[in-house]
């Protein structure tokens, strides 16, 4: 095989069939199946010249180097098979993967910081420590607070970055990304898509810039890795790699090899936990115990719901689903956002935001639908009823999810 038949094909291809091949166009050459795990932390090089230039070269643009990369804070291969074909499902030019999705944000905040550019416009709700490490200005930032449709009015000459969660941790709620891009000018946009994954919308696609994942929930999805990613444009990518390099927040490769493995199985495992979801949607409706089903238009496999009794009694009630935080497993999760993930917001802004004290996320698996709904309906058997069909603030009948 010659080395045009091992280039990466320029047809396009559906996204199921690039979640299973980006990153492993070069196997077949290198006489592999399964990409290779680099646990190197220093590379060997007898010619201390040319690892000058190429120490000196990422200093001044931030690229990649060629060729081994002489330290692991610069980059891995591993890693960077990962970071590839997240780029290509996203269909950006380049991803840079970090420790942990907080780590990613950091990176983006300290990137704009770094050009004098302090200010954040930002949408609530998002996760709880997105919206703790922007309103407490930890890394020198300002943001306002504002709704889709005052963020053109709160953009000032130092704003950075507007940042969105759609849907949004943990109400669901949705937010029109190309009205929103539009809205921002000249200024990027950072979506966090973490609940959505490109399986279901590809933000970049309407207009926003940046990218952002807990890779930790669907892209790994097994509850057993940890990571951040943010795809975005090779220029901002250079920035991201080094700050990368300096704060040392970045991506071990073992992580890396899990993640790029978790996105092989990415699409069966959305479609098939969101048809769960949709189902249990419909059952969830017309419950009595259920006072309001949040669900997005687009579908997906998370769900948040708000009960007339105790939100304690169903994590307490729960056998088969796991009472936990995260989300994006092949086990179905269950947690109060405002007793864990979102406790660290404010009472008031988590309130002014949707987050009630009765709501529950759930994150559905890959259990038999059956099984996950005697579960759930048994942990809402408390004696508290309330009318006879639930608000859904969402499309009214979750609709199949597409390609």
């Amino acid at each position: 095989m010659d080395a045009m038949d091992r280039e990466p094909s320029v047809t396009p291809r559906a996204l199921a069939t690039e979640a299973v091949h980006a990153g492993r166009d070069d196997l077949v050459g290198l006489g592999l199946h399964a990409p290779p795990i680099d646990l190197s932390t220093t590379y060997p090089s007898y010619d201390v010249r040319a690892e000058a230039a190429r120490i000196d070269e990422f200093a001044t643009t931030g690229a990649r180097p060629d060729g081994p990369p002489v330290y692991a804070r610069l980059d891995n291969p591993t890693v960077a098979r990962f970071e590839d074909a997240l780029a290509r499902l996203e269909g950006t030019q380049a991803a840079v993967a970090f420790a942990s999705g907080m780590a990613a944000l950091s990176a983006v905040l300290l990137a704009r910081a770094s050009q004098g550019l302090r200010h954040v416009v930002a949408v609530r709700p998002l996760y709880g420590c997105s919206d703790h490490l922007l309103d407490t200005g930890l890394l020198g930032t300002e943001v306002t607070w504002t709704d889709p449709a005052g963020v053109a009015d709160a953009i000032r000459p130092d704003t950075g970055l507007v940042m969105v969660e759609t849907p949004a941790n943990p109400t669901l709620a949705e937010v029109d990304v190309r009205a929103l891009a539009h809205a921002c000018g000249s200024v990027p946009l950072l979506v966090d898509n973490t609940f959505a994954t490109p399986v279901l919308q590809r933000p970049v696609e309407e207009g926003a810039r940046l990218v952002l994942h807990s890779a930790t929930k669907y892209l790994g999805g097994h509850g057993d890795v940890m990571g951040g990613v943010v795809a975005c444009d090779e220029e901002f990518a250079r920035t991201l790699r080094q700050i990368r390099f300096a704060t040392g927040g970045v991506l071990h490769p073992l992580a890396g090899y899990l993640l790029h493995r978790g996105l092989a199985t990415l699409a069966v495992r959305v479609r098939a936990a969101s048809a769960t979801a949709a189902e249990l949607v419909r059952r969830l409706v017309t419950d009595p115990r259920v006072a309001r089903v949040h669900y997005p238009r687009i579908g997906g496999a998370m769900i948040a719901f708000e009960v007339y009794g105790e939100p304690q009694d169903v994590i307490a009630g729960v056998r088969l689903i796991t009472p936990a935080v995260s989300l994006g497993s092949v086990d179905t999760l269950i947690q109060h956002p405002a007793s864990i993930s979102h406790r660290i917001v404010a009472e008031g802004d988590r309130r002014s935001a949707g987050v009630s004290d009765r709501l529950l996320r759930m994150s559905v698996g890959l259990e038999d639908v059956e099984d996950l709904w005697r579960d759930l309906t048994q942990a809402l058997s408390a004696p508290t009823a309330g009318p006879a069909r639930a608000d859904v603030r969402s499309a009214a009948v979750p609709r199949p999810v597409g390609r």
